[in-house]
């Protein structure tokens, strides 16, 4: 566990060990297996792979976010750093210029490390990596020469959930804050509106490597300092598999999961292929999804 005063990162820092891990990490770049698609790829000579991402990484825009949670976000912001590429294909997607056409600019790690402490100068409580998986030896670089140079606020993985177990394991004591979706349970859906008939099980074994590592959400002071915050965004007409995605989160991750019941589903990008869910959210679908959560038993709702 992470003392009060500093992010676990720092520890590593001060301990050693992070050279081989990163060399690890490093080397799956090479056949690109980071993720669940597991491409293949050689992305070290310029081959793309389902993301898109190359070998640098690829920032959208970063600065402080104010529509993150109240924990993340306190009174300066959250530090959002928006990646481009996505190793999901969400059909539903409103931000798709970003994850689906990749749009961004190319940047060294240098360049990350200096976002990274403009957005702690300006007073964010964390550095918040927005759909990071496909950059992870990238990020464990630039986290830990961030550190090196005085970087003490807690690092946020914010991701679709659809993460590799082993890939997780090279950011123990890196990342403080897990910040995943939960999308489906139903292999049908996920097949259907993400291209990616194994979403269920591999983003349920994601989530408890997650909390095995950094365990519930702990707040002090109203800001999050460590721990697993889980988003599940509720879908027209899913009612049904949205209690199943809350019963799997109160009986194998913790009834105390910090758990953000979200309504703010569009219609965006390709959604209009499926006339189920071409339309907005019904308030009468959202309000039966949250009391079927609060059923659940969890303690820690946000919405």
């Amino acid at each position: 566990m992470a003392s009060e005063s500093y992010p676990s990162y720092r520890k590593l820092l001060s301990s050693g060990g992070f050279d081989d891990v990163l060399a690890r990490a490093d080397r799956r770049l090479a056949a690109c297996d980071l993720c669940p698609r597991r491409c293949g790829v050689d992305r070290t000579a310029g081959e793309l792979g389902f993301c898109k991402a190359g070998i640098s990484l690829k920032v959208s825009s970063y600065g402080p976010h104010y529509g993150e949670e109240s924990p993340l976000v306190g009174r300066h912001g959250s530090g959002t750093i928006f990646l481009a590429g996505c190793n999901l294909g969400c059909c539903f997607c409103q931000n798709y210029d970003i994850s689906h056409q990749a749009e961004g600019r190319d940047v060294g790690v240098e360049d990350v490390v200096m976002m990274m402490l403009k957005l702690e100068k300006t007073g964010c409580h964390n550095i918040n990596f927005v759909t990071p998986t496909h950059f992870v030896p990238q990020i464990m670089r630039a986290v830990m020469t961030a550190a090196a140079k005085g970087l003490s606020v807690p690092i946020v993985y914010n991701c679709g959930g659809y993460e590799d177990v082993e890939t997780l394991k090279l950011l123990e004591n890196i990342v403080d804050i897990y910040m995943p979706d939960l999308k489906f349970s139903d292999p049908d859906l996920s097949t259907k509106y993400c291209e990616a008939p194994d979403y269920p099980d591999v983003s349920k074994a994601a989530l408890k490597e997650m909390h095995r590592q950094v365990g519930d959400l702990i707040v002090k002071n109203g800001l999050a300092k460590r721990g697993l915050l889980v988003r599940h965004l509720v879908m027209p007409g899913q009612l049904e598999d949205s209690k199943r995605i809350f019963e799997f989160l109160a009986t194998e991750i913790s009834p105390e999961t910090f758990v953000n019941v979200m309504d703010q589903y569009r219609p965006c990008y390709n959604a209009g292929r499926f006339p189920e869910i071409s339309g907005k959210l019904d308030r009468g679908e959202f309000k039966a999804a949250l009391e079927a959560a609060w059923e659940t038993g969890f303690r820690r709702i946000y919405y």
